[in-house]
C-alpha cells in the first residue's frame, strides 16, 4: 500500500516559490505569471497508516511551517499543474533522509519513499508560457515530468540483466566498420585505439565483451589517462621566439636529466619542472610512492608545543562538463571529487578553494544558446551544489572566485582544490601481496555516473544535455563524512596497505590500479538496486566509495572499524599473482585482461604543433577621469563584489580558518589566499595557504606570458598573505578547447605549458600535480586558453597577514620588481628579491596589511583594501591615471607601522611611497577626490541581482533585550545534585551528516570536561536498535548532552533537524533525557544543527520533549533564502542560563555562523513571555551593538534579531552561533571578541 501526502509552506515560509515565481517573470519575461505554489509530494510504501500518520507531523513537514494534507491542495480552474521528480537511478536526498528517519522513528526496515515537487501556475498562461516554464526548472539530466496519478506501487521490476554482449565478429571489422562501432557505441577512444584492441585480442585468440570495451575506453580515456597530454609532439614550428627560447631551454632540460629518448609530450612539458627542480636539490621533501593519490609532501608540524612528522596533500580537481549538463549534481560532485583523492591517501581533508569560469550571468535567459542552460542558472545552480556538497561534509572553504569570460559559454570551467594533512605515523604503503584482500567501502553502485570519464573526454554539442545524463554523479556527502571519520583513525589506517578512490571508471579503474594481478567478484558489489549488468557494476562512478587493499588476518578487524562509523564494508576481490586483471559476474568471467595491454594507454597518437605569435594584452577601462574609471573598474564582473557566492559556502567548519575569506569590520576586504591551522588533536602554530593565478583575457592574447603570470600572480597573492616562497609548492589546472588535428590549436596548451614551465624554473618552485582537461568546446566554441596556478605551503600562524588597511594615518608603499621589455612580466631575480623584502617586512610585523594586484591592476587593490575598515588613502602626485591602470603583476601594496624602518633594498627592486591610509572614506590620487561609498554601493551592486546578500528582513519588532536574574530576584545557582564534579563528562551524538563534532570535543576538552561522541548506527534495524540503546546508556553516565551542528540527514525531508529529532524522540531516548533534566540536574546545550533539534523538539522553550504544534516556535529557512556563513557580532541579552554565566549583559562576541535555516519565529506573544522570562539568550547586534534586520548583522531574518533562547530554567541552551569556532590565531582579518566562554560556563556548574 502506497501512502501519500502533500505539504506546502504557509504564507511567509514560502520563500522557494516566491523566489522562483520572481526568476521566471522578470528573467524568462512570463508577464502573465500571477502567482506560483510549490508543493512537495511523497509517497511512501513498506509502513503501517498508524505509523504513517506518526510520521506526517515529523518526518515530512513541520506544523509551525507547513500545511500537510493527504489530497491534493485545493487549486483554482485555469491553474496549471505538473509535477517533477527524479530520474530513476539518480540518488534522490529527499527521499533517502525520509527513509531514514522513519526508520529511526520505527525500528524496523527502511521504507521504499519517493518525493516529487509539484508545481501550480495561476494566471493568464499560453501554452509557450508554460512548455518555457518547463524547461527551466525540469534539467532532462536529472529529472522528468512525474505523473499526477496515484501510486498503486513504489516497487520497481527488475528485470533479470542478460549476460553481457560477446562481440562476435569484432576481429573482423574493417576499418570504416570499426569507426561505424566507436559511432554506434559511443566510445570516446578513436580509430587507432580501437584497431589496436583488435590486434590485442586477436592476439589472445578471442572476441572481447563489452565490458572489456567499456572497461578499456574508461582506462584510456583523456580523463584517466590523459591521452591528449600524453601525445606524441613530433613537429613543431614556433613562430613566437619566447616560446622559441623557451622550448630550447625544455630540451637542454631533458639533455641534463638524460630523457633525450623520450617522446616530446604536453605532460613531458608540465611535470619536467619539478624533475629538473628535484635533480638541482632544490624541490624537497616530496613523498614519493606507487600509490596514486593527491600530490604529498612530508611536513614537520607543532603539536601542543612539539614537532611531529606531518604529511601535508593537495589536489585540484574540474567537472567542467557534468557541471554544464547539470549544475547542482556536477559541481557537488567536483568537489567530492576534490576531496576523494587526498582522502584516499589517508588524510583529513580541511579546506577547499573554488574557481570557476563562466559567460556573463547577467544577460537575459533569452539570449541563451541552443542546448544550453541560461548561465544565471547555471551559475547559482552549481554554487548552490558545490556549496551543498562542501557544507554538509564539513570542510571549510576558504576562497571562492568566479572569472568571467565570453568563451566560457562553450563550456563551464569549475575547479574544487583542496587540503589535507595527517600525522605521518598514520600511513602505511606496500604493494599488495597476492592473497591480500580489497574491501569496497561507502555507498553503493547504480547507473549514475556510468560513462563519466569518457564524457568529459568527449567535445560535445546541442544534444549533450539531455543524452549524457547518465554521466553526471549524484553525491552523498554524509557518507564521505563518514570515510573522513573513519581515515582520521590511526587504528583504521595502519591496516591498509595502499588504497583508491572511486573517481572515473568505477570499479574496474577504482580496484583495477590496486595491483596488477586482480580478481574482482561483481556480484559481491553491494548495489543502490536489482537489474544492474556487469558492465555497469563494472564502470559506474561514485564519489563515496574507497577500494582499499589489506592483509587477510586484517579484513575483520578493519571491517568492525568499518561498522564502527556506520559504513557499509564488503570484500570483493583478491590481488592475485598473475599480472591480469579477471572480472566475474553470474559466475561467467566478462573482463580477462593483461595488465600490460591495460597499462599502454592505448595506441601512440602523434600531433604537429604551432605556435602563432601572441597578440598584444590589452584590458581597458573606459573613462578620462579617475572617477569614471574607478566606476568602470569596480563594475566589471571580474572585479565586482562576489560576497553574495561566496558566503554560501561554509569558510569555518574545523575550527581552524586564519584568514576569512573577506576582513575588516565591514566584512568586505577579499583575502589574498586562504589560511588554516592544519586538523591536529590539540593545538598548533603552523598553517596552511594557497592562492590562485589566472587572467583569461592574458591568456587569451599570449598563451605563454599569461601562463608565466598565472604562476607569478599564485605565489605573490601567497607571499602578501604571509607565507614564505622558499616553502611552496604548485599544482596547475589546464582547461583547452578541443584541439583536433589542428598544429595551431596544440600551439596553445604547449605555448602554455612553456611559459609555466620557465616560471617554475626562474623561481625554484616546481609543480608537483595537476589536472588537464581538454574538452573545452561546443560546437564551433571554444574556452578561452586556460592554466590556472595554484601555489601552497605551510607557515606559521602569527605571520599571517590580510590586505585590509588596518588604521588612518600608516603610510602605504608599494614594492616594485623590475619588469622585462614586455612590461608585464617581472625579471626573475628581482621578483625573488621583492618577495625576500615583502617577507622580511611581514615577519617583522612592519607589515600590517599587503596586497598584491592582479586583473583589475593597483586601482583594484587600494579600492579593496579601503571597503574592510572604511579607512581611506591619499596617494602621492607622483601617480598617474594610467600608472593605477596598468598591469602590475609581482609588485605589492603594503601598509606598514609608524616605526617601520626598512633599512636596505636590494637590487633591482623599487620601494616608494605610495600614500598615506586617512579616516575619510575616500580615495585621492590625480587630483581628485572620491567617496568611496559610492563606488562601494556600485561595487556591491553589480552582481547583487545574480548573487544577493544585501537587503533588510521584516520583523514585528526590534530592540535591545536585557535580563538581569538578580533583578528579577532569580538565583543563579550551580548543580545541586551528586556533589562537584571536576570535569563533567559530555555524550556527543554523531548522526549521519553531523560535521562539528571534532570542533566541539576539542572545545568541552580546552573547558575542562571529557567529552565522548557516539555515532548513530542506521546501517540495519538492529543497529538502530543498539544505538538507542547505547544512547541512553551514554546519557544516564553523563551530566551533559550536546548537540552539535552539520546537516542531519542532509536537512532533509525539506527542513533541518528532522533525523535528530526522530531519533531523540525515541520513547527511551526521551525518559533518559528527561531523567538527566528533572532528576540529574544535567545540562544540555546545542548548536546550529543542534539548536534546530532542541526548537523542534521543545526542549527549547519548554524545557521537555513535547509534541509540536503550529504555535511553536521554530528556526526556518534564511529569508535571503540561501546558506549564510560569516562573522556575525552577538550580545548578551540574559545570564539566566548557566552557560553564559561567564558573561555578562551586553559582553558582544564575533561568533562564526554558518546555516541555512537559521530563521527564529515565533508569535509576537511567545517572543515577549521569552523576554520577560530571561530566555531570549543572545541577539545579532551591529557594530554600534544594536540589533537589526539588516542582513549584514542578522543574516537568517530572525524575529528580534534571536540568535539563542533557553529553557524556562537555563539549563537547555540553543544557539545557531558555532562557539566552538574559536581559538588561538583565528580569523585574524576579523577584529573584536572572537571568544565566547560558553563551554567553560557549562563545566563551571558542576564545580
Amino acid at each position: 500500500m502506497v501512502s501519500r501526502v502533500f505539504v506546502e509552506k504557509k504564507d511567509g515560509f514560502d520563500g522557494e516559490a516566491k523566489a522562483l515565481s520572481h526568476e521566471l517573470r522578470h528573467m524568462l519575461g512570463i508577464e502573465g505569471l500571477a502567482n506560483l505554489r510549490l508543493i512537495n509530494r511523497y509517497d511512501v510504501e513498506g509502513i503501517s497508516e498508524e505509523l504513517f500518520d506518526t510520521c506526517v507531523p515529523t518526518v515530512f513537514s513541520e506544523p509551525q511551517t507547513d500545511n500537510a494534507t493527504r489530497e491534493m491542495p485545493a487549486v483554482s480552474d485555469g491553474d496549471v499543474i505538473f509535477a517533477v521528480e527524479s530520474l530513476p537511478g539518480q540518488f534522490d536526498q529527499r527521499a533517502d533522509s525520509a527513509s531514514e528517519c522513519v526508520q529511526l522513528i520505527s525500528q524496523g526496515e527502511r521504507p521504499t519513499v519517493r518525493s516529487a515537487k509539484v508545481y501550480v501556475l495561476e494566471g493568464e498562461l499560453s501554452d509557450q508560457d508554460v512548455e518555457t516554464i518547463k524547461r527551466y526548472v525540469i534539467n532532462p539530466v536529472e529529472a522528468r515530468e512525474a505523473s499526477l496519478a496515484p501510486c498503486e506501487t513504489l516497487r520497481s521490476s527488475y528485470p533479470k540483466p542478460a549476460m553481457v554482449e560477446t562481440l562476435d565478429g569484432f576481429l573482423d571489422l574493417d576499418e570504416a566498420q570499426l569507426q561505424a562501432f566507436i559511432d554506434d557505441r559511443g566510445l570516446a577512444m578513436d580509430l587507432a585505439d580501437i584497431t589496436f584492441c583488435q590486434r590485442y585480442f586477436a592476439s589472445e585468440g578471442r572476441v572481447p565483451t563489452i565490458t572489456e570495451i567499456k572497461m578499456i575506453d574508461t582506462y584510456w580515456s583523456d580523463h584517466c589517462r590523459h591521452t591528449t597530454f600524453g601525445t606524441n609532439l613530433e613537429h613543431l614550428q614556433i613562430d613566437d621566439p619566447a616560446v622559441a627560447a623557451a622550448f630550447e631551454k625544455y630540451l637542454g632540460m631533458r639533455h641534463e636529466l638524460s630523457r633525450d629518448d623520450r617522446p616530446v609530450t604536453l605532460m613531458d612539458m608540465g611535470t619536467i619542472g619539478a624533475k629538473w627542480l628535484k635533480a638541482k636539490g632544490i624541490l624537497k621533501n616530496l613523498d614519493e610512492s606507487e600509490e596514486i593519490n593527491a600530490c604529498t609532501v612530508k611536513v614537520k608540524v607543532d603539536v601542543d608545543g612539539h614537532d611531529e612528522d606531518w604529511l601535508y596533500l593537495f589536489k585540484n580537481e574540474t567537472h567542467n562538463h557534468p557541471t554544464e549538463i547539470e549544475p547542482f549534481g556536477g559541481a557537488a560532485t567536483c568537489i567530492g571529487g576534490a576531496i576523494r583523492d587526498p582522502l584516499s591517501g589517508r588524510s583529513y581533508v580541511y579546506q577547499a578553494m573554488r574557481v570557476t569560469g563562466a559567460a556573463d550571468p547577467t544577460v537575459p535567459v533569452s539570449e541563451t544558446l541552443p542546448g544550453k542552460l541560461p548561465q544565471r542558472k547555471l551559475v547559482r545552480t552549481a554554487a548552490a551544489g558545490y556549496s551543498s556538497y562542501g557544507n554538509q561534509i564539513g570542510l571549510a572553504t576558504g576562497q571562492v572566485s568566479e572569472l568571467y569570460h565570453p568563451g566560457y559559454v562553450a563550456k563551464r570551467m569549475e575547479i574544487g582544490a583542496v587540503v589535507g594533512a595527517t600525522p605521518a605515523s598514520h600511513v602505511r604503503r606496500e604493494c599488495p601481496d597476492p592473497g591480500d584482500k580489497v574491501v569496497l567501502l561507502g555507498g553503493r553502485t547504480g547507473r549514475d555516473g556510468i560513462g563519466g570519464a569518457t564524457g568529459s573526454s568527449k567535445a560535445h554539442n546541442v544534444e549533450s544535455l539531455e543524452k549524457d545524463g547518465a554521466e553526471v554523479q549524484k553525491g552523498n556527502a554524509p557518507v564521505e563524512r563518514k570515510l573522513q571519520r573513519l581515515f582520521r583513525r590511526e587504528d583504521a589506517c595502519r591496516l591498509i596497505k595502499r588504497c583508491n578512490d572511486f573517481g572515473a571508471g568505477g570499479v574496474s579503474v577504482a580496484i583495477g590500479e590496486l595491483a596488477d594481478g586482480l580478481f574482482i567478484d561483481l556480484d559481491k558489489v553491494p548495489k543502490k538496486y536489482e537489474g544492474l549488468d556487469g558492465t555497469e557494476l563494472a564502470i559506474s562512478e561514485s564519489q563515496e566509495r574507497m577500494a582499499v587493499a589489506l592483509a587477510p588476518e586484517d579484513v575483520e578487524e578493519f571491517l568492525g572499524y568499518a561498522r564502527e562509523e556506520n559504513l557499509e564494508a564488503t570484500v570483493v576481490a583478491e590481488v592475485t599473482a598473475e599480472p591480469r586483471l579477471r572480472m566475474t559476474w553470474e559466475g561467467k568471467t566478462i573482463v580477462d585482461v593483461s595488465r600490460e595491454f591495460l597499462a599502454s594507454n592505448g595506441a601512440p597518437k602523434n600531433a604537429d604543433v604551432r605556435v602563432l605569435k601572441p597578440e598584444e594584452y590589452v584590458r581597458s577601462w573606459t573613462g578620462d577621469t579617475l572617477s569614471e574609471r574607478m566606476e568602470s573598474l569596480v563594475t566589471d564582473l571580474n572585479v565586482a563584489s562576489n560576497k553574495g557566492l561566496a558566503e554560501r559556502f561554509d569558510s569555518t567548519i574545523g575550527a581552524g580558518t586564519v584568514l576569512m575569506p573577506f576582513g575588516g569590520r565591514t566584512q568586505l576586504t577579499p583575502a589574498m589566499a586562504m589560511a588554516a591551522k592544519l586538523p591536529v588533536d590539540g593545538d598548533t602554530t603552523t598553517c596552511s595557504g594557497m592562492a590562485w593565478g589566472f587572467n583569461p583575457y592574458l591568456m587569451s592574447a599570449n598563451q605563454f606570458t599569461g601562463a608565466y603570470l598565472s604562476v607569478v600572480e599564485s605565489v605573490s597573492r601567497l607571499v602578501a598573505a604571509g607565507f614564505r616562497h622558499e616553502n611552496f609548492y604548485l599544482t596547475f589546472q589546464e582547461y583547452f578547447e578541443r584541439l583536433r588535428d589542428e598544429p595551431s590549436r596544440w600551439g596553445k596548451p604547449t605555448a602554455a605549458l612553456l611559459g609555466a614551465l620557465m616560471a617554475q624554473v626562474d623561481l625554484g618552485i616546481g609543480s608537483i600535480g595537476g589536472k588537464d582537461s581538454m574538452s573545452g568546446s561546443f560546437e564551433s566554441l571554444d574556452v578561452p586558453p586556460t592554466l590556472v596556478s595554484f601555489a601552497t605551503g605551510l607557515g606559521k600562524v602569527d605571520d599571517v597577514v590580510s590586505p585590509e588597511f588596518k588604521k588612518p594615518g600608516h603610510r602605504v608603499i608599494v614594492v616594485v620588481p623590475t619588469y622585462c621589455e614586455d612590461g608585464i612580466t617581472p625579471e626573475a631575480g628581482s621578483l625573488l628579491a621583492a618577495y625576500g623584502l615583502v617577507e622580511g617586512l611581514i615577519r617583522s610585523k612592519q607589515a600590517v596589511a599587503v596586497s598584491t594586484p592582479g586583473y583589475g591592476c593597483m586601482a583594484e587593490s587600494l579600492f579593496k583594501m579601503c571597503v574592510g575598515n572604511f579607512v581611506g588613502i591619499r596617494v602621492e602626485p607622483a601617480y598617474t591615471l594610467d600608472s593605477l591602470f596598468f598591469p602590475a603583476y609581482g609588485s605589492f601594496v603594503i601598509e606598514v607601522t609608524d616605526d617601520a624602518a626598512i633599512d636596505e633594498v636590494p637590487k633591482g627592486v623599487t620601494l616608494s611611497l605610495l600614500g598615506t591610509t586617512t579616516p575619510q572614506y575616500a580615495l585621492e590620487a590625480c587630483g581628485e577626490k572620491i567617496t568611496l561609498l559610492e563606488l562601494q554601493h556600485a561595487w556591491e551592486n553589480a552582481l547583487e541581482d545574480v548573487f544577493p546578500y544585501q537587503g533588510t528582513a521584516e520583523s514585528p519588532e526590534i530592540h535591545p533585550v536585557s535580563f538581569y536574574p538578580d533583578r528579577a530576584g532569580i538565583e543563579v545557582r550551580s548543580h545541586t545534585t551528586a556533589g562537584r564534579i571536576a570535569r563533567p563528562r559530555v555524550i556527543i551524538p554523531v548522526f549521519p551528516g553531523t560535521n562539528c563534532e571534532y570542533d566541539t570535543e576539542r572545545a568541552f576538552r580546552r573547558a575542562g570536561a571529557e567529552p565522548r561522541s557516539l555515532v548513530i548506527n542506521n546501517l540495519s534495524p538492529q543497529a538502530v536498535s543498539e544505538s538507542v540503546d547505547a544512547m541512553v546508556k551514554a546519557i544516564r553516565e553523563s551530566q551533559i548532552i550536546m548537540i552539535p551542528g552539520g546537516f542531519s540527514g542532509g536537512d532533509e525531508p525539506d527542513g533541518s533537524a528532522k533525523f535528530i529529532t526522530a531519533f531523540f524522540r525515541n520513547p527511551a531516548v526521551t525518559e533518559a533525557v528527561r531523567d538527566l533534566l528533572q532528576n540529574r540536574d544535567g545540562l544540555i546545550l546545542g548548536i546550529c544543527n543542534g539548536f534546530q533539534a532542541l526548537v523542534k523538539l521543545g526542549l527549547v522553550p519548554y524545557g521537555d520533549v513535547v509534541d509540536m504544534s503550529d504555535a511553536c516556535p521554530t528556526l526556518t529557512y534564511n529569508t535571503i533564502g540561501r546558506h549564510q556563513s560569516r562573522m556575525v557580532r552577538t550580545r548578551v541579552a540574559s545570564t539566566l542560563s548557566p552557560w553564559l554565566s561567564r558573561c555578562r549583559v551586553g559582553d558582544v562576541h564575533n561568533v562564526a555562523i554558518s546555516h541555512g535555516e537559521g530563521r527564529f519565529v515565533a508569535s509576537k506573544e511567545l517572543i515577549d513571555e521569552l523576554v520577560e522570562k530571561g530566555q531570549v539568550a543572545t541577539q545579532y547586534v551591529n557594530a554600534d551593538r544594536m540589533p537589526s534586520m539588516n542582513y549584514r548583522t542578522n543574516p537568517n531574518g530572525s524575529f528580534l534579531a534571536i540568535e539563542g533562547i533557553t529553557s524556562p530554567d537555563g539549563r537547555v541552551l540553543g544557539k545557531m552561533g558555532h562557539s566552538e569556532r574559536a581559538g588561538e590565531g583565528l580569523y585574524k582579518n576579523i577584529s573584536g571578541n572572537k571568544y565566547q566562554p560558553l563551554f567553560e560556563g557549562g563545566v563551571d556548574y558542576f564545580a
